[in-house]
């Protein structure tokens, strides 16, 4: 008996034996390649941005703002457009003033034009690349939002909401994007939403011109990996902004309103850190979104009768556009 105590003494002890003589080893061996790889992207990210020049535009407010302080704090040389030269001047100023000893930064330049003007847009694209005489990396963030119900809302709603967050970025990438081809270097990156994914209601006008936007960028993608050029596609959901106080409504009107979703949003400063990682490290398709957005949009693709009647259920509790 005391033998047989003795042996399953020595049976475990040799488990642990094997436990911490191979496993622990192995445990900590995989951290190490983790933390290795990720000090590796870091570096990667810091040099890719470090002096790249980098068109923000819709910067003079929101997420576009953001982004110029993460993108400008990183090393970049910014050309911030938009259609208020007070405010981007403000913004210039303010990046002027801040000092970090460690980063080398760079004074902002600013290009005035509304995106919504495609005609315009060439111009504006000639004296944003007389700036630097190139482009590295185009960041489409301008855009509106839309509030309303498809019987109610006039087609040239829909036509307004389309142009200024298809047809502009559209305009602006392919003047852009001959400069890129040519270098064979050039990155363009376009702010979508998790509703280019996913449609819901009393958010046609939206929803419709991200869906537009998502598969737009997602040909551009293909056809000019040839060139050596990058595309990424960046899809947030809510974040704090005044993105439902400017949205329009069916008659064109200010919906005037910030919604509960948006208020309760993601930190507008955490989004552009997560839009500055996913460019530094060339992501291609980045869905920036909580846990239910993220799950719709799963269930949208493998179930789609239950995400439709998901939907309507929805839009019977709301009855009108009320929140994001």
């Amino acid at each position: 008996m005391i033998l047989s105590s003795h042996r399953r003494s020595i049976s475990r002890g040799g488990a642990m034996d094997l436990i911490f003589g191979n496993v622990v080893p192995l445990v900590l061996g995989s951290l190490g390649v983790m933390v290795l790889y990720q000090l590796l992207q870091r570096y990667r990210q810091r040099a890719y941005i470090q002096d790249a020049v980098v068109v923000i535009t819709g910067a003079s407010s929101g997420l576009g703002k953001e982004c110029a302080r993460v993108f400008h704090a990183a090393g970049a040389r910014l050309i911030l457009c938009g259609r208020d030269r007070a405010r981007l001047q403000e913004l210039v100023q303010e990046l002027k003033e801040v000092a970090d000893s460690k980063q080398k930064t760079y004074t902002p330049s600013t290009v005035i034009f509304d995106l919504s003007d495609t005609e315009t847009v060439a111009s504006a694209a000639e004296e944003i690349l007389k700036c630097h005489g190139h482009v590295d990396i185009l960041i489409n963030n301008a855009g509106v939002s839309y509030r309303g119900t498809i019987l109610n809302t006039h087609v040239d709603v829909h036509k307004e909401v389309m142009g200024i967050n298809y047809f502009g970025p559209v305009a602006l990438t392919q003047a852009i994007l001959p400069s890129m081809v040519q270098r064979r270097k050039g990155h363009v990156a376009v702010i979508s939403s998790v509703q280019g994914k996913i449609a819901i209601p009393f958010r046609s006008a939206y929803a419709a011109s991200k869906h537009a936007t998502q598969a737009y960028f997602d040909c551009l993608r293909a056809e000019v990996e040839q060139y050596g050029l990058e595309v990424s596609v960046i899809s947030p959901g809510y974040i704090r902004t005044n993105l439902s106080l400017n949205a329009v409504t069916g008659d064109g009107s200010k919906y005037g309103v910030l919604d509960k979703n948006t208020a309760e949003g993601r930190d507008p400063r955490e989004v552009a850190e997560a839009v500055l990682r996913a460019v530094g490290r060339r992501k291609k398709d980045v869905l920036l979104a909580g846990p239910l957005p993220t799950l719709a949009v799963y269930i949208r693709t493998l179930c789609p009768q239950l995400f439709f009647k998901l939907m309507a259920s929805r839009a019977r509790k709301e009855q009108r556009p009320k929140e994001d």
